[in-house]
């Protein structure tokens, strides 16, 4: 693959650059040679596109009709869905089909923090976060949950009320690779997106997240996938709404219709362009795509997980992620502050049986994982680096103190000319 000049990283919300000196190999998407959507008319274009033709369903100004209660399922401040874009436009085709429909707007927080006013006002726009009805799941909040079955695990599977007794469900995401569940949207709505604590804690066992078709880019038998299915289909959901993004967060591609089908057929069409062949380093760089995905450290896992399919044994890995809202998990910092060591933090996490899952534990596994095999620097000049350090990871407030650190590391091991593979967008490729 023909090197850039220059290699730009995005970095909350902006873009670090990286010499291309040394460099061996850039591992990309292709999605930017896709046709830009320049204004937000051109995404609304595709956005409208796609629910004129749905997939596998009727279209929604038809579902809708005789339903009073709708709810519609969205994502969190941790997600890059354009709500601005396309909430506005389910709302239009929702009341198009049934202008007396009392509408719902249920947030997936998943394990997350709530969003602040100031970060639904970035993601829907003024207008409908003033005038719609905006509910917060709350994962540990028993009295709004109600169980609708087992899942195919075997743990319960609780949900949301209001998604679940609502007339008609609705979701909308955005779809991209994701580093257990294989791909993001569709089906993650509901799990973890709408669940009860004590379901996401069943579906994210050490031996799901250890499990080999657990990974980037595969849904067939991948146990999460086939238990957040189960968790989707009994909920009810009804319809969704999906878009790709491109590395600016441009919408280039939506599909709408039956939760499953539509979904296969976004992850078909994405698959096309994220899947690149492994280039091998002694250092890889990446980063978790820029804001808002790299808000925090537990997020920041993500592209880490990408760049580990790259390392030779012993590699280092240079993550540049803002992390500016910081850790992200009281547990999962914890975890690895108090830990001996990665390694004997993974072989901790391994005894645990799925029925005895803490929270956060998926994530500080396969940070664990990580940690126990590579150095890890990250890079950021939003974070508390003591913060940093006590989990076990080398802060470096730039991308050139993070390279000398990193030959340094390299040196000390005997590699005195290591081989770099950066990837710009840790979360936007599937490494094979």
């Amino acid at each position: 693959m023909n090197q850039p000049e220059s290699i730009r990283l995005p970095y909350h919300k902006k873009y670090l650059t990286l010499s291309n000196r040394d460099v061996k190999a850039v591992l990309i998407n292709r999605l930017d040679q896709l046709p830009a959507a320049l204004d937000r008319d051109a995404e609304s274009a595709l956005v409208r596109a796609a629910l004129d033709i749905p997939i596998g369903s009727s279209p929604l100004e038809e579902l809708v009709r005789g339903k009073h209660d709708i709810c519609i399922i969205t994502s969190d401040h941790t997600r890059p869905v354009p709500s601005s874009v396309t909430m506005p436009i389910l709302l239009e085709r929702i009341r198009t089909g049934n202008p007396d429909a009392d509408i719902t707007i249920l947030i997936a927080t998943g394990f997350h923090r709530a969003s602040t006013r100031e970060e639904l006002v970035d993601k829907f726009g003024l207008e409908i976060v003033d005038n719609e009805r905006i509910v917060m799941h709350v994962s540990d909040r028993d009295e709004d949950m109600t169980e609708i079955g087992i899942l195919p695990s075997g743990g319960r599977c609780i949900i949301n009320r209001r998604a679940v007794e609502a007339d008609l469900l609705i979701a909308e995401g955005f779809i991209e690779p994701h580093f257990f569940a294989g791909y993001s949207g569709g089906r993650k709505a509901v799990l973890p997106g709408v669940a009860s604590r004590t379901t996401v804690l069943a579906n994210h066992c050490a031996g799901f997240i250890a499990h080999p078709k657990a990974r980037a880019g595969n849904l067939e038998g991948n146990p999460l996938h086939e238990d957040m299915i189960f968790a989707a289909e009994t909920a009810g959901l009804a319809f969704i709404l999906n878009v790709v993004l491109d590395g600016e967060k441009r919408i280039v591609h939506a599909v709408s219709g039956h939760f499953d089908k539509a979904h296969l057929a976004g992850c078909s069409w994405l698959s096309d362009f994220v899947r690149i062949p492994r280039s091998e380093g002694d250092i890889v760089v990446t980063t978790n795509g820029g804001y808002p995905l790299d808000q925090n450290v537990y997020q920041a896992v993500k592209g880490m997980s990408t760049a580990e399919s790259c390392c030779r044994e012993g590699a280092v890995i240079i993550i540049a992620a803002a992390c500016a809202d910081g850790h992200g998990g009281e547990v999962f910092y914890r975890s690895l502050r108090d830990a001996e060591s990665p390694a004997a933090l993974l072989e901790e996490v391994m005894r645990v049986a799925p029925e005895k899952t803490l929270p956060d534990q998926w994530e500080y596994q396969i940070l664990s994982r990580i940690l126990s095999r590579f150095t890890v620097i990250l890079v950021t000049d939003m974070a508390d680096h003591g913060m940093i350090r006590d989990m076990k990871m080398t802060p470096a407030a730039d991308l050139e103190t993070a390279m000398r650190l990193a030959r340094e590391f390299c040196s000390a091991r005997g590699i005195t000319e290591p081989e770099i593979v950066v990837i710009p967008d840790g979360v936007g490729v599937v490494i094979e």
